[in-house]
């Protein structure tokens, strides 16, 4: 009964507009001086300062950085000008360079928020010049960033990884497969969008301009070659990957000759501010996780759900509704946080993969950034497109339905995501 007045009050200070960093906080303060009494304050400084100190965590601010650097020195637009000579010949081929800047851009940053808000800023405006309706180009910008959770290095994936105690480069490798595959759905729920109402044809294939670009967005393409191959070589940790990213982000800028001063302040001003929101919210539900641990959420749920069931299928369709549902009103960050650790219990029991599992919380959480009232990403496309968001969600629900295709095949069919980390690590 505690337990659920605890994430009741959650709820309710989520919905009256409190931060959910101070919402998480004053819930496990008052639950924990309920239980404890006041000589549980002293604790709570070294809980939070614990909670988001681990060494797994320090990869978020570093990709962060790396990808405001890499924003700031020009890169995305050397992205999106090779991918819209590959793929501008098609109808509406504008949509699908979108997705295909989205999965490049992926693989650097590790952050939706930020793919959309480096992305969308060029390619929003561009699509509504050449005629692509304000909805349609924010919708397919929002749900194509997305993929910036799924494709690695996914900074989701690195929570998962800290909360769960699995290993977040088996997490990478399972997320190639998965993220590759709902970027073609994506552009071919793009491409049929594009025959329905007659988008425009971006530009005549011209090999010579393919050449052009991609010399242009060499150092670009060796990003994610330096970043990943040096983590799943196993040559650098996560952590020291994310490290690798910003100084080669730091490099590429300079050689490009776009990274100056004002430009490397501005990206280490946006990393901070970015930062900062992500890690408060680890901090924070460090206290939560801490009472409810206490209390024994975990194993409550755990025995709850296996006396109902114990089918491994009955309990994923159990847990993608639940997370489906969380993914409404709360951030990926602070959904993993808060949720993970009080289901891992039941899903180790009933003999679900942790790393398979960790695949299954990304994807719900991505089509959570896609679905109001929370919808960050959604919002910050809408924003940049200065479009309503219910006129965007219209159309946004044909590329939610693909999201939610792959969910499903990730979830019963093991091997999309499983196939490559099987064959590499067991």
């Amino acid at each position: 009964m505690d337990i659920l007045l605890v994430l009741l009050g959650l709820i309710v200070l989520v919905l009256i507009n409190v931060p959910i960093a101070i919402a998480l906080a004053v819930v496990a303060l008052v639950a924990m001086i309920a239980t404890g009494g006041w000589n549980m304050i002293a604790n709570l400084p070294l809980t939070m300062y614990s909670g988001a100190t681990s060494f797994p965590l320090i990869a978020i601010p570093l990709f962060v950085l790396a990808g405001a650097i890499m924003n700031a020195s020009g890169i995305s637009r050397r992205l999106i000008a090779f991918v819209s000579a590959l793929l501008g010949f098609i109808r509406g081929g504008l949509a699908m360079v979108n997705v295909g800047a989205s999965m490049f851009f992926a693989e650097i940053s590790g952050s939706a928020v930020a793919d959309v808000a480096a992305l969308g800023s060029i390619l929003i405006p561009a699509m509504k010049k050449k005629g692509y309706p304000t909805p349609f180009a924010a919708a397919i910008t929002s749900s194509a960033a997305s993929l910036a959770i799924i494709i690695p290095p996914s900074i989701p994936m690195i929570l998962y990884a800290a909360m769960a105690d699995t290993s977040v480069v088996q997490l990478f490798v399972a997320g190639i497969v998965p993220g590759v595959l709902g970027g073609f759905m994506l552009m071919g729920a793009a491409y049929v969008f594009a025959v329905r109402y007659h988008y425009p044809v971006e530009e005549t294939f011209r090999l010579k301009r393919v050449w052009t670009t991609f010399k242009d967005a060499l150092l670009a393409f060796l990003l994610p070659v330096i970043i990943l191959g040096g983590i799943f070589g196993g040559w650098v940790t996560a952590t020291e990957g994310a490290a690798l990213a910003v100084l080669a982000a730091v490099v590429i800028g300079l050689i490009y000759r776009e990274l100056d001063w004002a430009h490397l302040k501005q990206a280490v001003i946006e990393g901070g501010i970015q930062t900062a929101v992500v890690m408060i919210l680890v901090a924070a539900s460090a206290l939560l996780g801490a009472y409810l641990t206490e209390a024994q959420a975990p194993q409550t749920l755990a025995r709850t759900i296996s006396a109902w069931t114990s089918d491994r299928n009955a309990v994923l369709a159990i847990l993608n509704v639940f997370f489906l549902i969380i993914g409404l009103f709360l951030h990926s960050a602070a959904a993993i946080i808060l949720v993970v650790p009080i289901v891992m219990p039941l899903v180790l029991a009933v003999g679900i993969d942790p790393v398979h599992f960790g695949l299954i919380v990304t994807l719900n959480l991505a089509i959570g950034q896609q679905t109001p009232p929370v919808a960050s990403v959604l919002m910050t496309a809408c924003s940049i497109a200065k479009a309503d968001i219910w006129e965007v969600t219209k159309v946004n629900v044909y590329f939610i339905a693909v999201l939610l295709l792959v969910l499903l095949l990730v979830t019963y069919v093991p091997v999309v995501p499983m196939g490559l980390v099987d064959y590499f690590y067991r």
